[in-house]
């Protein structure tokens, strides 16, 4: 379409217009990155062969330390002056050596299988006159193998880098130069400070992020559940079993349901992580707006009261608000039916389309006051001259809130409404306290359920159906629960990185500067 189209359509076209060739672009975008697929794949390959080919190098031109440093990592630099550099590397290499021989090995070789036995019974004295000895422990041998990798992955990286320091230092004692512990420890505390800064962070990472998510997608390939619970039982590999299960690939009636409840779950998840977002964006917006007026008395009393919701505890409002809205005992109905409104009470948070609507406006209640303290700080720094001069072509509120005041907050807050979507994607709290789920299925596309859903909900998120899956139920399943794991990581990662690569705040960045 052409500008001149583009600009003879009216607002609400031009509206549909925008969001159609949004969702348009997307598989464009995709087609186009399969064709640069090659030129990547290339970069990559060249990218993995640098290393081999500087190690070559650095053996072919290396003298008699840096050799060695092949083999006795930091050998090379504790010859060189580097002391301290040289023997942390080495005592490095020691311990993951030694737990590698001792503890990653023997876990490695139990993997294919998770061991050959779980629990053993035998005799006693005494009652119940059974004992158990434990052998093997999967969960171990999983975790523990897991660790291993990292540990190897991290001593390759130093290998490298000690060699590389050590041919470097090389170079230097050819021109006469040197550099010892002490110019090291200042660099740390100069122009790579930025290391130290980033040790900590980058450890805490490697232990709570990256080794929990690689042992979430390795226990969605297994059959870990109640029935083989570690370490009694063993459970075992299953290839793609959990994902046919959550996709009703089975193969008989149980799975259509399944994945039936799995598909309402996700869309209700979605569904709900939009209006969460934008209701509270956009409200909040508003409110800051009107107390931010010119004109409007007692701002100060008016952020004051909405600010009081913020410090009283989540936990105890949203407890406190499913008290109140209660079917039978809660005090809105109570309150409602004295007075002669209803003659019954409403099922709030006991029917699925009443529930979905209560807990949008709960959550409105809730995260307002956020929202409207972060845009009143935005909207202090709009230039007021765009607003004078605004009003003398004649532009009316609407048009200035339209032109001027949501093009610049959506520039500025933009990372702020993707990071508040993938937040409501995984909004325990909120649902989890207010409705737990509830009403619970009954029924899908029209037949009952007769399967097992882990006690799924009309108004569960994925992330709390995961919850009552992996925790909530007497039959607990944690290779279905890392399935729903790995969905909800690829929705979010997918939501952030398309919004984000497309927002203005990162496409004209230089242009807010």
């Amino acid at each position: 379409m052409s500008t001149i189209e583009y600009l003879s359509l009216s607002k609400p076209k031009r509206a549909l217009y925008k969001i159609g060739s949004f969702f348009a672009n997307i598989p464009l975008g995709i087609g186009r990155f399969f064709k640069k697929l090659p030129r990547y794949l290339l970069k990559f390959i060249k990218k993995i062969g640098n290393p081999f080919v500087n190690l070559y190098k650095w053996l072919i031109n290396g003298d008699l330390f840096t050799r060695f440093s092949f083999i006795f990592m930091g050998f090379g630099q504790i010859f060189r002056g580097q002391k301290i550099r040289g023997f942390l590397n080495f005592i490095y290499e020691i311990v993951a050596i030694l737990f590698i021989v001792f503890i990653g090995a023997p876990n490695f070789a139990a993997l294919p299988t998770f061991g050959s036995v779980g629990s053993a019974q035998y005799e006693i004295d005494v009652p119940p006159f059974v004992g158990y000895k434990f052998n093997d422990d999967s969960f171990k041998i999983l975790l523990y193998s897991v660790v291993a990798i990292l540990i190897i992955v991290i001593l390759v990286f130093l290998w490298y880098t000690s060699i590389r320091d050590s041919y470097e230092l090389q170079k230097l004692k050819y021109i006469g130069k040197s550099k010892s512990d002490r110019e090291t420890i200042k660099d740390l505390g100069g122009k790579e400070y930025h290391k130290v800064l980033l040790a900590i962070p980058t450890v805490g990472i490697a232990c709570f992020t990256v080794i929990p998510i690689i042992f979430m997608i390795l226990i969605a390939f297994t059959n870990y559940n109640t029935n083989h619970m570690q370490p009694k039982e063993l459970f075992d590999w299953i290839g793609l079993g959990n994902f046919q299960q959550l996709l009703g690939l089975t193969g008989d009636s149980s799975g259509s349901q399944f994945v039936g409840v799995f598909l309402q779950i996700l869309l209700w998840t979605i569904i709900w992580a939009f209006f969460a977002t934008f209701t509270n964006y956009f409200l909040g917006m508003i409110v800051a707006i009107m107390i931010n007026k010119k004109g409007i008395k007692l701002k100060k009393v008016w952020r004051t009261i909405l600010i009081t919701t913020i410090a009283v505890p989540q936990f105890v409002s949203l407890l406190l608000m499913s008290k109140i809205l209660n079917t039978n005992t809660g005090a809105l109905n109570n309150i409602l039916m004295q007075l002669g409104v209803i003659e019954q009470g409403i099922r709030w948070l006991d029917d699925g389309i009443i529930a979905k609507f209560t807990i949008i406006i709960v959550n409105m209640w809730i995260g307002i006051p956020y929202t409207m303290l972060m845009c009143t700080g935005i909207l202090m720094n709009i230039p007021e001259d765009l607003y004078e001069s605004a009003k003398i072509d004649g532009a009316s509120p609407y048009k200035m809130y339209m032109k001027i005041t949501l093009p610049y907050m959506l520039f500025v807050t933009t990372p702020y409404l993707i990071s508040t979507f993938v937040g409501n994607i995984n909004n325990f709290n909120v649902i989890y306290l207010l409705s737990s789920g509830g009403p619970l299925f009954t029924n899908v596309n029209g037949q009952m359920i007769t399967i097992d859903v882990f006690g799924a909900g009309q108004t569960d998120l994925l992330i709390t159906w995961l919850y009552k899956m992996s925790m909530g139920q007497v039959f607990k399943d944690y290779g279905v629960s890392s399935v729903i794991g790995i969905v909800v990581f690829v929705i979010v990662a997918f939501f952030s990185l398309i919004f984000y690569s497309r927002s203005k705040s990162v496409q004209n960045e230089e242009e807010f500067q």
